[in-house]
């Protein structure tokens, strides 16, 4: 009996040791995400966890819902934890500043998870998509939908930014800008309402609730006798508001088509909008790449070792130009859903079809 007891003490410690990974006592990393409330957060933190689990690596996976206080606590957690690494997705890219140079102080490094962390120094690496592509896809994806190129015009378009605290906002504004803007100045476009600026056009929060209410003023202000033709929409729960107020005023049926709306992150709800002849397009981001390449990072860091990045000149913070990987974004529609999300096996088709 006392050999039996032995050994099932023995068995336990062994298990217990197992449990805390490969670097020892306590978690390893910190994952800070903003929020459940979007689809691809919780697929981005549960990819990451099984990565940086299949390297040995234990975890805190912690979720914000979008309250910058929430987050501010946890991430002190965190540190009083004793992570080694921290990854974090942050709510407001500026209000960090503060408790990462608590991290710093614990030797605690940071990886910048899709939003890059402003006015500190205390970030090691950014990984995230090219931004500024992505906005540049969802403007040509509207100049070719309304062939602006043959079309003389007019058509109407209504403007779209993510939240005003998302750094990843003004970049996807400004590729989208960079497509659409000369057609606005020469006239094919014009944004009946005269709301251009970043600023007047931001959706706090990426919130689709606020795009819907905005959307439901445009359309009563400008658009009572007016066709709208198409609405810049940066992210897919932004879309999805805005179709609801535009199908609240009739648009959709009979003979007045929606118009043109686009989106990124391809959300199921989206993607299933696309094919039901609703939203026309989202932007694709794979975020199973991306949690690839954060964990590589956070892994160099805890070796010691430095890991690769591809841009070392776009992403200044205000403090420094943070190394960076940035991963290619996909335009995704009716002609290709079915090659890019289920032939990458980000999707099952049953998902999206019900079949």
């Amino acid at each position: 009996m006392k050999k039996l007891l032995t050994l099932l003490i023995v068995a336990v410690l062994v298990l217990g040791s197992v449990g805390c990974g490969s670097q020892g006592g306590g978690v390893d990393v910190g994952i800070a995400m903003p929020t459940k409330s979007s689809e691809r957060w919780v697929a981005d933190g549960d990819n990451m966890v099984k990565e940086f689990e299949a390297l040995g690596y234990t975890t805190d996976l912690q979720y914000a819902e979008d309250v910058v206080e929430n987050q501010v606590a946890q991430i002190e957690n965190m540190i009083t934890k004793g992570v080694k690494v921290m990854v974090v997705a942050s709510i407001d890219g500026e209000s960090l500043t503060d408790v990462l140079s608590k991290a710093a102080d614990e030797g605690i490094q940071v990886v910048a998870y899709d939003r890059l962390i402003r006015n500190t120094e205390h970030v090691t690496y950014y990984a995230t998509f090219d931004n500024f592509k992505v906005g540049v896809q969802q403007g040509s994806y509207i100049v070719d939908a309304l062939d602006l190129e043959n079309q003389a015009g007019p058509f109407n378009i209504e403007l779209f930014a993510g939240s005003p605290d998302d750094n990843n906002a003004y970049f996807f504004f400004d590729g989208a800008m960079s497509v659409l803007q000369p057609y606005i100045d020469e006239g094919k476009l014009v944004v009946k309402s005269g709301q251009t600026d970043v600023q007047q056009v931001a959706t706090l929060r990426w919130d689709g609730a606020l795009a819907q209410t905005r959307m439901d003023n445009l359309l009563s202000a400008n658009y009572t006798n007016e066709r709208l033709d198409a609405v810049l929409s940066p992210y897919d729960g932004i879309s999805i508001g805005i179709l609801s107020s535009l199908k609240g005023v009739g648009y959709g049926s009979g003979d007045n088509p929606l118009p043109i709306v686009t989106g990124q992150d391809a959300e199921l709800a989206s993607v299933k909008s696309i094919l039901a002849g609703e939203q026309t397009q989202t932007v694709f981001k794979d975020t199973r790449e991306l949690a690839k390449k954060a964990v590589e990072m956070a892994d160099a860091i805890l070796k010691d070792e430095e890991a690769p990045v591809n841009d070392t000149t776009t992403y200044d913070n205000g403090v420094k130009v943070v190394p960076s990987y940035l991963l290619e974004p996909v335009s995704v529609d009716i002609n290709n859903w079915e090659e890019v999300l289920v032939g990458s096996g980000y999707y099952e088709k049953s998902e999206i079809t019900g079949e």
